[in-house]
């Protein structure tokens, strides 16, 4: 008889966005004449940039004719063309990468839960509690034992390591999804020399390092001393460059990069998680890549920057009706999402029906990423600017 993986069953029966869609569907079923205002899911409105509309057009192009056709890409690994552009990139966030130390990929999520298959059940995996959902549901569907780091209001929502608990896989995402927080150069130090004396393994989620504006904050770790020694780090086009139905990101790992077998032997990461890849992935189409590579020039560059400001103006808005409603929060200065916590002591889910019953407002509750998250609210800046002012507007008319 088939045995289903059992690991599925520690699963929490529905997923977070599944939930929110659920209670949208019975509102608008029982209210079709009531017009919401999305500001859960962190969904890009702005259209792709005209530089990597034309890039994706033209390599579209090129597929359609013998002489320029393309099938597998050789490495497996991304074009050398893209490798060479995202190294680029790194280096004007002053991280001196190899393109091949590059691997491109469908997406941050994507990595973020495969990377998971080259780590064995026996680690021991630390998730920073507010968490995106899959740093957990992957390593619970894989069977590891997960454990806590707590961020908290007292913190700031940016944990620090604790020397007397022992980990193997940490889980850092920076600026953070949730809560809006982004780590300092000092607090990312102490997280590396932490997994250096822990012989353990980050896994650095920097999908919204383009929307840090403090010159002072880091956007990659490899801009950290020692991070090579510890560090994986997988990143994105998905918000800084609307790739969110296009599908394209990408993962650095470091040549020198190690984990151990049980008997204390040493392997080369980036040896397996290229076998892995190249047994369950057959890479990003040609125009695809063709398309990311032109989000690094200049061109590019300048126009999915005009994108990202464009959210960060929505943040503003967002953060000074909070600060307006003496709201407390955190977010929304380098990242597009504000994490505000509940007026009047209400719960995170009852605040949800409260804004979705009042105001036809949708967020996303904060218990849905932890329980650190109750009482806790995550609101996104990825709307139009006319819906971001008509729901602060119905937000402070309702909170008034």
């Amino acid at each position: 008889m088939a045995l289903i993986n059992e690991n599925f069953s520690n699963l929490k029966e529905n997923y977070l966005f599944i939930d929110i869609a659920k209670k949208i569907k019975a509102y608008r079923q029982a209210n079709p004449d009531k017009e919401l205002i999305r500001m859960g899911i962190g969904d890009v409105t702005r259209p792709l940039a005209p530089a990597v509309v034309e890039a994706m057009k033209k390599g579209a192009d090129e597929m359609g004719h013998r002489e320029t056709f393309r099938g597998y890409e050789d490495s497996g690994r991304g074009y050398g063309f893209l490798r060479n552009a995202v190294s680029g990139y790194y280096k004007t966030m002053g991280a001196d990468i190899d393109p091949d130390e590059i691997l491109i990929s469908d997406g941050a999520k994507s990595d973020c839960g495969n990377i998971v298959d080259i780590f064995g059940s026996g680690n021991t995996v630390l998730i920073t509690d507010p968490a995106y959902p899959v740093y957990v549901d992957s390593n619970v569907m894989s069977g590891k034992e997960i454990i806590y780091a707590s961020s908290n209001e007292g913190n700031g929502f940016a944990a620090i390591p604790d020397e007397n608990v022992k980990s193997d896989i940490i889980y850092l995402c920076s600026p953070n999804n949730p809560t809006g927080s982004v780590y300092t150069k000092e607090q990312l130090k102490k997280w590396v020399d932490y997994a250096i004396s822990q012989k353990a393994i980050i896994i650095f989620d920097s999908a919204y390092e383009a929307f840090i504006r403090d010159k002072d904050l880091p956007r990659s770790i490899f801009t950290i001393e020692g991070a090579r020694k510890c560090a994986i780090e997988i990143s994105s086009l998905s918000k800084t460059a609307g790739f969110t139905g296009t599908r394209c990101g990408y993962t650095v790992i470091p040549k020198e990069l190690e984990a151990y077998k049980s008997n204390g032997e040493a392997v080369n990461v980036f040896k397996i998680w290229c076998r892995r890849q190249g047994s369950k992935f057959n890479g990003v189409s040609y125009p695809v890549q063709c398309a990311a590579a032109a989000v690094f020039t200049p061109e590019g560059q300048a126009q999915t920057h005009a994108d990202i400001d464009y959210y960060m103006e929505n943040a503003a808005i967002m953060t000074e009706t909070c600060d307006e409603l003496g709201i407390k929060y955190t977010g929304g200065k380098n990242s597009p999402y504000i994490w505000l916590k509940c007026p009047n002591n209400m719960e995170s889910w009852e605040f949800f029906d409260y804004l979705l019953n009042e105001i036809q407002v949708v967020g996303t509750p904060g218990e849905g990423f932890g329980p650190n998250g109750k009482g806790w609210f995550r609101l996104t800046a990825f709307g139009t600017r006319e819906n971001t002012i008509e729901a602060m507007n119905r937000l402070k008319k309702l909170l008034k």
